[in-house]
């Protein structure tokens, strides 16, 4: 089946918008490197666009009419919008959905300890990563503490150009035969992934000197002292902007673009829609916890999404249990999520037919799951065929793939979550390489591409 570069299919007046749009991108990427960020960031940009909280209108007892913004915000890690529609809520939504959480390491919550005269933060990994990839890298630590009397201070160290940054350390090449032999696995070990925070100590202090030293820079800074680590959440990410990549600059160098690419097209598809009221409630979804099963309060199995539905129901004189049911049953989604790239230089893992490309425009994947489909929305053919119809008549290019070989791949998404209320959902996004490792790349087209369908997406469907 033949494929189309979308490169090859723009003019130049598109591939300047698509430059544009990737630099604004690349600006989110920066000031969003944790949930929290990821939120504050869109929150900021969409109240400039008009959208009013959802519960602002609660407490006013107003009533939404159709081309109305509202949003929802649930612990500061889930951001939910809608546009409203002209059709009733229960005749269904067109929904995107993405996950604003990325691999990283998590700093623990008795983290620091001295050792040798370095100073160090314990850490537990989050998400599937290749341990060996984050060791010898610069690092930053974003996050908040929040603190018994319930100030919340903010952290975000190692990013600004006289900033500090931090490290996990290797084992130097001339002492590594047996670390060599080892599988990739166990190269490093998690508990190993502790990071080096400090190395001068404290005058006329005899014990842990390194250790009381980071202290009192801590206090002097952020007024925090060692216990309120225990109401800390601290991540560590890979310091440094995103950039741009290749002599051609056509594709961005990034961290946290699983799954960040996709929710910031989805967000931005639906300020695309601007002021026009479309037939049904366009919504976006940007959740938590993705990358360890979509679990917690602030993951899609959650019901946060639910009650802000029913409560933006009962404001519209619509709610009922069953307009609710009826209403997401109704309703079509993407889940945005990204696929991975072909990569030539691991060839053997891929299936190349069914393989996504850089440079060759959205991805549908019909089903993931593992070897057997295991764990997998598997889309029905009458779902994807109106998706079809929906890319091919805004001209929107676009592609199929599946996450590797059959029993090599393996993967997942919010959209078996979904799909519990039995609303049609495909999983569709960009094409990645380097998925889960410090610095993904992903192609400027397909993040612009990818927006424009996302817009199709919002203005056509319907079932």
């Amino acid at each position: 089946m033949e494929k189309k570069n979308v490169w090859k299919t723009w003019t130049e007046e598109r591939a300047a918008e698509a430059d544009a749009f990737a630099r604004e991108y690349m600006d989110f990427l920066d000031a969003g490197k944790t949930e929290r960020e990821c939120v504050d960031t869109l929150v900021n940009r969409i109240e400039k666009e008009g959208y009013v909280e959802l519960k602002t209108l609660i407490d006013k007892g107003e009533k939404p009419k159709p081309g109305d913004k509202i949003y929802a915000v649930n612990m500061d890690k889930c951001l939910v919008m809608y546009q409203i529609g002209k059709a009733p809520m229960r005749e269904g939504m067109n929904i995107l959905g993405a996950h604003i959480d990325s691999p990283r390491m998590d700093v623990k919550q008795n983290p620091l300890y001295e050792e040798s005269g370095l100073a160090y933060l314990d850490t537990h990994y989050y998400g599937g990563i290749k341990k060996y990839q984050w060791v010898a890298q610069p690092m930053a630590i974003h996050g908040v503490v929040v603190k018994k009397d319930g100030t919340t201070v903010l952290v975000n160290v190692g990013e600004a150009e006289d900033d500090p940054v931090f490290f996990v350390s290797d084992l130097l090449i001339h002492l590594a035969g047996e670390q060599l032999e080892k599988k990739a696995a166990k190269v490093i070990e998690g508990e190993a992934l502790d990071l080096i925070v400090g190395h001068i100590p404290l005058k006329d202090t005899e014990k842990d000197a390194v250790m009381a030293g980071v202290l009192k820079i801590l206090k002097e800074t952020y007024d925090i002292e060692e216990a309120d680590f225990l109401s800390a959440e601290l991540e560590i990410v890979p310091a440094g902007k995103a950039r741009e990549a290749g002599f051609d600059r056509s594709m961005i160098l990034a961290y946290g673009q699983d799954d960040r690419v996709c929710a910031y097209t989805s967000a931005r598809a639906l300020l695309e829609l601007k002021d026009k009221v479309t037939d049904r409630t366009a919504c976006c979804i940007l959740v938590d916890k993705e990358e360890i099963g979509s679990v917690g309060a602030t993951g899609m199995q959650s019901r946060f999404f639910e009650n802000a539905t029913a409560e933006l129901m009962e404001l519209m004189g619509e709610y009922s249990e069953l307009n609710l049911r009826r209403g997401l049953a109704n309703s079509v989604m993407l889940s945005s999520d990204v696929s991975a790239g072909f990569d030539p230089s691991y060839a053997d893992k891929f299936e190349k037919k069914n393989a996504s490309f850089l440079g060759e425009g959205m991805v549908f994947n019909k089903f993931t799951g593992s070897r057997g489909k295991g764990g997998s929305n598997d889309a029905n053919a009458e779902y994807m065929a109106h998706i079809r119809q929906i890319m091919d008549s805004s001209d929107i290019v676009f592609q199929t793939a599946e996450l590797g070989k059959v029993d090599v791949g393996s993967g997942g998404t919010i959209a078996y979550i979904m799909a519990l209320y039995g609303m049609n959902v495909i999983d569709c996004g960009v094409s990645v390489l380097n998925m889960h490792a410090p610095w993904e790349a992903t192609s400027k087209a397909d993040v612009y591409e990818t927006m424009r369908g996302y817009v199709a997406f919002l203005e056509k469907a319907g079932m």
